[in-house]
C-alpha cells in the first residue's frame, strides 16, 4: 500500500466484514440529498418567496456535501455550515411569513442533524466540540438579527446537533475500544503460539544436549582410556586418542555454556529431572501402566510385539526414542484433559522396509461428556510441541477428531533422523 493510499480517508463503516453496513452511509447520504435538494428550492422558493436561481444555490450547497461526509465529514461541514448561515443571512431581505422558522428551515436542520452523525462517527472530541461551539456561536450570533415577530430555532438547532454528536462520538469510541480488544487478543494469541513455540524448542534442546552429550562422554572416556585398554597402542595412536578426548571435553563444554541460558531461566525444581536419563521407546510401557493405574483405559501395543519381526527391526536412536516418548506423553495427557475415562489405544510400530516408526493414539469418545476441564493450568505445549518434535525429526504428524467422535494422534519418525 501507496502512502497516498494510506493517507486517502476511508468510507465510514468501511472497515465492516458486512457489505451492506459498509454500503448503509453512502445509501443514507443519497436518500438524504435526494429528499433535501428539490425540498429545499421548493420551500425557500414557495414559503420563503427567495429567489429562485438563489435558492437552488443555497440548495445544492447544503444537500451536495452530505455525499461527501461518507468520506470526508469535516470537510462537508465547513461547506454546510457557511451554506446554512450564509441562508439565514438571506432569508432577511425578503419577507415572509412570520410563522415559519428562522434562522433554520426544518429542512436545514434535518441535513444538519444527518451531518453531525457522520462527524460523530468520525472526528475526534476536541473537533466535535468545536464544531457544536461553531454552531452555537452562530445561533447566538444570529439571534441579534432575528426579523421582528419570527420565532428563532437557533436553540432547537444547538440542542439536536449537541445530542447527535454526543451520541455519535460515544458510539464511534464504544467500536474503537471493542476493535483495539480485539487487536490485542490477536496479538496476545500469537504472542502465547510464539512464546509457546519457544519453550518447547528449548526444552527439546535441553533433551538433545543430554542425548548427544552422553555420547560425547562416551567417546572421551574410551579415548582416555585406550591406552590403558589397549596394549602396543603406537605414540602417534595414542596423541590421536588425546586429541579425541580432548576435542570431545571442548564440545561438551561448549554445549553446555550454550545451553546454560535455557537451563538458568528456569526453576531450581527441574534441576533432578534435567540430570536424569532422557526416557524412551522402553519407557513408553511405563508411561501406559501409569495411566491404567490413573483410571484411563489404555491398551498398549509396543513395535517388538511381533517377535518374529524383532530380529528384523533395526536399531532405533535415542532422538527418535524421545521423541515417541514425548509423542504419547502428550497425547495422553491431553485424554485426560478432554476426554477423561475414553477407552484409548497406543500402538508403535516399524514398517516393512524398517524405515519408518509409527505412533498412534486413539481414543474413543468418553463414557460421560466432560463438565469442565480436569486441569486449570495445562503446560500449553500440546499440539505445537507435537509438531515442532516431528519436524525436528523430519517426521510427520496427523493429529484431528474421528467421524465417531475421539481424537487421532499419528506421526510416522524415520529411524534415523536427518
Amino acid at each position: 500500500m501507496t502512502p497516498e493510499q494510506e493517507e486517502r480517508p476511508r468510507a465510514l463503516l468501511a472497515g465492516s466484514p458486512r457489505r451492506w453496513v459498509r454500503l448503509l452511509p453512502w445509501g443514507l447520504a443519497f436518500v438524504l440529498f435526494a429528499a433535501l435538494l428539490p425540498t429545499t428550492i421548493t420551500v425557500l422558493t414557495a414559503d420563503y418567496g427567495l429567489n429562485p436561481g438563489m435558492a437552488s444555490g443555497l440548495a445544492v450547497a447544503q444537500a451536495a456535501p452530505l455525499l461527501l461526509a461518507v468520506v470526508n465529514p469535516l470537510r462537508a461541514w465547513y461547506v454546510v455550515f457557511v451554506a446554512d448561515v450564509a441562508g439565514a443571512l438571506a432569508l432577511l431581505t425578503v419577507d415572509f411569513d412570520d410563522r415559519l422558522l428562522w434562522p433554520f428551515p426544518p429542512m436545514e436542520i434535518v441535513g444538519y442533524v444527518g451531518l453531525c452523525l457522520a462527524l460523530g462517527l468520525r472526528e475526534s472530541r476536541r473537533t466535535l466540540l468545536l464544531v457544536w461551539l461553531a454552531t452555537a456561536g452562530a445561533g447566538v450570533g444570529l439571534a441579534f438579527v432575528v426579523p421582528d415577530g419570527t420565532s428563532g430555532n437557533s436553540v432547537l438547532l444547538t440542542v439536536l446537533s449537541g445530542v447527535t454528536l454526543v451520541l455519535a462520538g460515544a458510539l464511534r469510541e464504544r467500536n474503537e475500544v471493542q476493535r483495539r480488544l480485539a487487536e490485542q487478543e490477536t496479538i496476545s494469541e500469537a504472542e502465547r503460539e510464539r512464546r509457546t513455540l519457544l519453550e518447547e524448542r528449548a526444552r527439546i534442546a535441553r533433551e538433545l544436549h543430554d542425548v548427544v552429550a552422553h555420547h560425547m562422554s562416551v567417546i572421551t572416556v574410551q579415548a582416555d582410556t585406550a591406552a590403558y585398554r589397549l596394549e602396543g597402542v603406537p605414540p602417534n595412536v595414542q596423541e590421536e586418542f588425546t586429541s579425541i578426548a580432548a576435542t570431545s571435553r571442548e564440545s561438551l563444554g561448549e554445549m553446555r555454556r550454550l545451553l546454560g541460558v535455557l537451563r538458568n531461566g528456569e526453576a531450581h525444581g527441574e534441576a533432578y529431572g534435567e540430570l536424569a536419563p532422557q526416557p524412551g521407546l522402553s519407557r513408553i510401557g511405563q508411561l501406559v501402566e501409569a495411566m491404567a493405574r490413573a483410571g484411563v483405559p489404555v491398551k498398549y501395543t509396543p513395535y517388538d510385539a511381533d517377535v518374529s519381526k524383532a530380529s528384523k527391526i533395526p536399531e532405533i536412536s535415542e532422538t527418535v526414542g524421545l521423541t515417541a516418548y514425548r509423542i504419547v506423553q502428550e497425547a495422553l495427557a491431553n485424554v485426560v484433559r478432554h476426554a477423561p475415562g475414553a477407552p484409548t489405544r497406543v500402538s508403535v510400530s516399524v514398517s516393512e522396509n524398517g524405515e519408518l516408526l509409527t505412533v498412534l493414539v486413539v481414543n474413543e469418545p468418553p463414557p460421560e461428556p466432560p463438565t469442565g476441564p480436569l486441569e486449570v493450568g495445562g503446560t500449553g505445549h500440546g499440539l505445537v510441541g507435537m509438531r515442532e518434535r516431528v519436524r525436528l525429526v523430519g517426521g510427520t504428524l496427523d493429529t484431528g477428531p474421528l467421524p465417531a467422535g475421539g481424537f487421532r494422534v499419528a506421526a510416522q519418525l524415520p529411524l534415523t533422523p536427518f
